[in-house]
């Protein structure tokens, strides 16, 4: 096993780890978008969203562009957009007890 490999699937793991950065990426999934524009999706703050951004870009998965003021938001890669709509897609077969992973109890 590679340090490479080891390395994407823990940058992968800690964008997927919170709720918000899902919510970003498969926004991100329809294409490339603005920080105001992912608010009207997303509930949360500008800072956090703007702090969870930073996350996203700095594990590799968004990037950036400069439009003048504004700054537009992509996922980095179309491999990645094919490897989250798989992952999306995927049935998973949960056993008794685990159905309730990310709800309150």
């Amino acid at each position: 096993m590679s340090p490479t490999a080891l390395s994407t699937l823990e940058r992968f793991g800690t964008a997927l780890a919170d709720p918000i950065r899902q919510r970003i990426l498969l926004v991100l999934m329809s294409g490339p978008s603005y920080p105001n524009d992912l608010l009207v999706h997303i509930e949360t703050s500008q800072p956090n969203l703007s702090n969870h951004l930073a996350c996203l870009r700095g594990c590799g998965l968004v990037r950036t562009e400069r439009e003048g003021r504004r700054v537009r938001y992509e996922l980095a890669s179309e491999r990645l957009r094919h490897a989250l709509e798989d992952l999306v897609g995927l049935e998973l077969d949960i056993e008794p007890g685990h159905d309730t992973i990310g709800q309150s109890p």
